[in-house]
């Protein structure tokens, strides 16, 4: 029973990412027209439409976590899984299709690389006042996100769209104007129904997997959940690298997806059911794979602001290591993360 139980987890796994591919592809595509119908320009496609389209997996996979199974570590370990994947495998993925170096500019390793670095530090900060402030009191590092807490990444998301904003205003681009703009909008409505549905094939899978081995659900979350939901950055990545702003645009979008992740659609759960608890002894290391994961990126971008094949491949290596890790903790012989 157990062994056709993992069949069964698998198979649904596979199926809900085939599904979350498709309505991706509905979203991903009506945005990008949208936004070339309204002349926005490539770094803020990337950094703020594209993200957004692309995250919309991540957003419902924290929300139904969080509302339906009342398990916002699951949410949470699947939007880090998630931004360690964008940060590590689609830079390289996107530079290795293209044959060539995959070029950044100043702006995008200065300007968006600080503000993605500021949305990690206040999320755990977030996670630390919950500690401090909100203690569940039972004898380990767990706190209560309360909305109030979860205004803060909001509202630095907030602040990061306002600044994003700024340079739209002074932009003066072409319009596109072979757009149907009404059907855009309904393959929007149409990707987002299909998105849904199949994420919440992806928390189930990762929660029968938890059950059926005894491991923590937030653990498969950083696997499964988050491979299934970062495919479409994935897809809208591998799509920029055509444009003439194709590495650009590749590396806003992971940076603005990842940004969207933490900042709104972490704190999007506690916002519809009140309050969560959060294991902080939990969101510590996964976080610090996650930074450790941005400075290598930012590290290796920085030179000569472009990525190599060779670069590119130890970011892959850098991916490899990290489900290694994971693989480790699932079998009980790490023990970084704590067992529930």
């Amino acid at each position: 029973m157990s062994r056709w139980s993992g069949v069964w987890y698998a198979a649904v796994a596979v199926a809900s990412t085939a599904v979350i591919w498709k309505g991706s592809g509905f979203f991903d595509g009506a945005s990008e027209r949208l936004a070339r119908y309204y002349g926005v320009p490539p770094i803020i496609r990337g950094a703020v439409i594209a993200a957004i389209g692309s995250s919309m997996p991540e957003l419902s996979s924290t929300v139904l976590a969080t509302v339906v199974h009342g398990q916002f570590d699951l949410g949470v370990g699947a939007i880090v899984g998630s931004a360690v994947f964008n940060i590590l495998v689609i830079p390289a993925v996107s530079a290795l299709s293209r044959r060539q170096e995959l070029e950044a500019s100043r702006e995008l390793v200065y300007k968006e690389a600080q503000f993605y670095m500021l949305a990690v530090s206040v999320l755990l900060l977030t996670f630390a006042f919950a500690v401090i402030y909100a203690p569940v009191g039972n004898g380990r590092l767990v706190g209560t996100v309360t909305r109030p807490l979860a205004l803060v990444p909001v509202g630095l998301y907030g602040l990061y769209v306002f600044i994003q904003y700024q340079d739209f205003a002074d932009y003066d681009g072409e319009h596109l104007e072979t757009v149907a703009v009404g059907r855009r909008w309904l393959e929007l409505g149409l990707g987002l129904v299909l998105i849904v549905v199949a994420v919440e094939g992806l928390v189930r899978a990762a929660i029968g997997f938890g059950d059926l081995l005894g491991t923590p659900s937030f653990v498969w979350g950083l696997v499964i959940v988050a491979a299934g939901t970062s495919l479409p950055d994935l897809f809208v990545s591998l799509r920029a690298v055509d444009d003439g702003n194709g590495g650009v645009t590749s590396v806003a979008n992971v940076l603005g997806s990842n940004t969207f992740d933490l900042l709104v659609a972490v704190p999007a759960g506690v916002l519809v059911v009140g309050a969560a608890p959060v294991d902080f002894a939990a969101a510590v290391p996964m976080m610090a794979c996650l930074t450790v994961a941005t400075l290598v990126l930012f590290t290796l971008l920085r030179t000569d602001l472009s990525l190599t094949d060779r670069e590119a491949c130890a970011l892959l290596g850098a991916y490899a290591a990290f489900v290694g890790w994971i693989v480790l903790e699932t079998a009980g012989v790490s023990g970084v993360l704590p067992v529930v």
